[in-house]
């Protein structure tokens, strides 16, 4: 497929999935909004539509609650055959959502539509809306800090493996195994119903997804007793990486719209994030794990996630040789970089959703870490395997990093999204 076709192709995607205001990563298995997705594509968005860009996060950002968490679905209209529906998550809230977050990117995408305003000479039409949205970002940046850091170490605690973003990684096997699922009961699931079983989580895993959303039901998703008493507590790599970087672009716009007192807030985040983060590395795998909480144990599991550190900002000579070792010993390893779970892995599984596959988002933020490091040839190659991924297949969901081959929901929104903004 040439560019122009790819391009095409990816605007297409991205209009066919908008619901006005808001896109669906996939109408047939997701058909709601999505928090962290919608933040991928809005960043396609502004290849071509500054305004609907914009749109995208702001629709987002009108079902945040008034403590500031921002919620991982938002179920906008009504679609009876998707499972877990709001009558599952029974959250109360209007507009309807679920009861968990997930990866804090947010902020760091609207510092990208704030410098592409200004570099189009079009920041005075939007400071009033980075205004509103930056009030909106720093309530969620201290959510986290207040229901999702119990011991204040400056890394985010995930309560329910969604929250990650990356559902079914084999870093919440363990952890999950004291999770009482006899309660769960029957349920159909819609993913199994449209994409293959084998790509998707199991019915095991599946069965404690439901029993922690029925244990934030029976808590009222209070988030304060579910911080205190929830039976899975992990400190998660992916978004206690993602979560430091968003607080350094958040105070980008802090110091640009003057908002001293936030700003200096918000270094406090930070430099909490600095001096506790180093819990997360894990001196017998030479990496960033992801660690419980209840337990103390580290994960011992290399992902995809382990490599957000160069997106952080974290600079610690040792340690990014060690990451950049682990890079090279598996992207000789594979075909496509960077496979969610390190392929040397016994539970490595090309297309299982997390336990494999390469998503696009996750390599352009590992990609523009190592760049923003001055690792260049790195960040060249997780790029060109990344593009050389869509050029071959599409915009699928995930890809096999051994043949390339696309997993999962095909048409995907913020895969799409990706081709248009780091093509």
């Amino acid at each position: 497929m040439t560019i122009e076709t790819l391009d095409a192709g990816a605007r297409a995607i991205l209009t066919a999935n908008d619901r006005g205001g808001y896109t669906v990563p996939n109408g047939r298995v997701y058909p709601f909004q999505w928090n962290w997705d919608s933040a991928f594509v809005a960043l396609g968005f502004d290849t071509w539509d500054r305004d609907r860009a914009w749109k995208e996060v702001e629709t987002l950002f009108n079902a945040q609650w008034d403590d500031g968490f921002l919620p991982h679905i938002v179920f906008w209209q009504d679609d009876p055959g998707y499972f877990p529906g709001p009558s599952v998550w029974a959250t109360g809230k209007t507009p309807v959502t679920s009861g968990i977050t997930q990866p804090p990117v947010a902020a760091t995408v609207v510092r990208k539509l704030w410098d592409s305003a200004i570099a189009a000479d079009a920041d005075d039409a939007y400071r009033l809306r980075l205004e509103s949205l930056f009030d909106k970002l720093i309530a969620w940046h201290r959510w986290f800090r207040d229901y999702r850091d119990p011991d204040g170490r400056g890394v985010v605690v995930a309560m329910h493996p969604w929250e990650t973003g990356r559902d079914n990684s084999p870093e919440w096997d363990i952890p999950g195994e004291p999770i009482d699922i006899s309660n769960v009961g029957e349920y159909v699931r819609r993913d199994t119903g449209h994409l293959d079983a084998k790509m998707r989580p199991t019915k095991l895993e599946y069965d404690r997804y439901l029993a922690l959303v029925q244990y934030g039901v029976a808590q009222g998703w209070d988030h304060a007793k579910i911080t205190a008493g929830n039976p899975f507590k992990v400190a998660d790599i992916g978004m206690s990486m993602i979560l430091l970087r968003a607080n350094r672009d958040l105070l980008h716009l802090a110091d640009y719209l003057g908002r001293d007192e936030e700003a200096a807030e918000i270094r406090a985040m930070i430099a909490t994030a600095e001096a506790g983060i180093d819990w997360l590395w894990d001196e017998e795998k030479h990496s960033w794990c992801s660690r419980d909480l209840l337990t103390g144990r580290s994960s011992g599991f290399i992902t995809s996630a382990s490599f957000l550190s160069f997106y952080a900002g974290l600079a610690d000579p040792a340690k990014d040789a060690a990451m950049l070792a682990h890079l090279h010993r598996i992207g000789s390893k594979v075909e496509y970089l960077m496979p969610s779970l390190d392929p040397e892995d016994p539970g490595f599984q090309m297309i299982r959703y997390w336990r494999g596959p390469v998503w696009a988002v996750v390599n352009y933020m590992i990609g523009t870490g190592l760049a923003e490091a001055g690792f260049d040839a790195e960040a060249a190659r997780v790029r060109h395997d990344t593009l050389a991924l869509m050029e071959r297949n599409g915009f699928y969901e995930a890809y096999s990093p051994v043949d390339g081959s696309g997993s999962g929901g095909d048409d995907f929104s913020w895969t799409a999204a990706i081709w248009l903004a780091w093509r």
